[in-house]
């Protein structure tokens, strides 16, 4: 049984955002503030990348661990209720993730991956100079 009426539950997920998250809006400050200029959200490409820089052919990923089944996390917890579903919906959105990685990979894009754990603000200093090395890696 859920603790919120239809209604409440309703409004709460609707307010989960799957763009300009916190954590990419982290990312793309620093990037920017480094120099690098990107698009966002490419349509084109498979599954509408974060972030993408075009002139090193490299796309970064900001996942959420809850949404996207950061395995070992501590931010990814199976809710008590509707388990089933919502272990249903993760994978899908794992394999949907898996399958988008590899199309892009593909077409010659370079992917990073950056979890929302990893910006959070312990380890988010090591985080965003690791993005920083990954990208001149390609140049």
């Amino acid at each position: 049984m859920d603790k919120h009426s239809k209604e409440v539950r309703s409004y709460n997920m609707s307010q989960v955002k799957s763009k300009d998250t916190k954590p990419e809006l982290l990312v793309r400050k620093f990037l920017f503030s480094k120099g690098f200029r990107y698009r966002l959200h490419n349509k084109k490409l498979p599954g509408t990348p974060d972030i993408v820089l075009s002139k090193y052919k490299t796309v970064i990923l900001i996942n959420g661990c809850f949404w996207h089944g950061h395995e070992g996390c501590k931010y990814y917890t199976i809710p008590k209720t509707r388990t089933n579903w919502w272990i249903d919906k993760i994978n899908r959105n794992i394999d949907r993730d898996v399958e988008n990685k590899t199309k892009l990979q593909d077409l010659g894009w370079k992917i990073i991956e950056i979890w929302e754990c990893e910006l959070k603000v312990k380890a988010r200093e090591s985080t965003l100079e690791a993005i920083l090395q990954k990208i001149k890696l390609v140049c």
